[in-house]
């Protein structure tokens, strides 16, 4: 009897080890319930297919996290992403769904705060040096301001979500560089894509500081950034600038989506 005993728990010790390097147990993120924090990025600005309830929110069925609940199932998707929203807003109207069951939580924040819309204005209306200087000084405010926010986010997220598994998506390269494009010049072209390094450099920092996973998005746009002939961007669209410079259904789908799964 001692025997038979022994042997089920070896048997089920060995099954559980199996789960696990085999990766077929099931993750508690992929069942647990999911909350969907931050800016226009995550709300799927530019997809389309708004939910007409989330109204100036524009949040997305064809966005990342909309798509990972509906691959995934979890107990409960609660979809709080909002068009325009920096980190104070996260703070003032995102966290009310955050408890300790929740199970994964998404997040990409800290553009807009750092001047991403001004920035990009700057650089399409004036000239190279303008841009530059622009440029320069989002990255001041990167360097002095911005991690303290980050950590103020991600320190309120831990304290109404402790069991949570912690995604921070990052954004993307907007240009392919050393192509003929028409548009702005290869030096502004440059700079933009190395201010976004930057922000995701130091957005990767605070996640890594608070335990989160930092998702990188750079590698999966990569040879669909403007210019690329295969753009998952929009580039400026005078008939709807809310949408320039914001991912396409194909880059939700084929850009996040990958990434917030495999960090899952």
């Amino acid at each position: 009897m001692r025997r038979s005993r022994l042997a089920a728990y070896v048997g089920s010790f060995l099954l559980a080890v199996a789960a696990v390097l085999t990766g077929t147990g099931t993750a508690h993120a992929a069942t647990a319930p999911y909350v969907a924090l931050g800016d226009s990025y995550s709300s799927g600005v530019g997809a389309g297919s708004y939910i007409s309830s989330s109204g100036d929110c524009k949040q997305s069925t064809k966005a990342y996290p909309y798509l990972w609940a509906a691959a995934h199932s979890p107990s409960s998707f609660s979809f709080k992403a909002c068009s325009g929203a920096r980190t104070g807003d996260v703070l003032a109207n995102q966290l009310g769904t955050l408890t300790t069951s929740t199970g994964l939580v998404s997040i990409s924040i800290g553009g807009n705060d750092a001047g991403f819309s001004d920035v990009m204005t700057t650089c399409v209306l004036q000239s190279d040096s303008a841009c530059l200087s622009r440029i320069n000084t989002a990255k001041a405010y990167v360097d002095s301001t911005l991690p303290g926010q980050l950590d103020n986010v991600y320190s309120a997220i831990s304290s109404k979500a402790p069991n949570a598994h912690v995604v921070v998506l990052g954004y993307p390269r907007f240009y392919k560089l050393g192509t003929t494009c028409v548009g702005l010049s290869e030096t502004k072209r440059k700079a933009i894509n190395d201010a976004a390094d930057y922000l995701d450099t130091a957005t990767a920092k605070a996640a890594a500081d608070h335990g989160f996973t930092f998702g990188d998005v750079r590698s999966t746009f990569t040879g669909h950034e403007l210019c690329s002939g295969s753009a998952w961007l929009h580039s400026l669209n005078l008939l709807n600038i809310g949408e320039s410079y914001h991912p396409t259904a194909s880059g939700q789908s084929g850009g996040y989506l990958p990434v917030l799964t495999s960090a899952a």
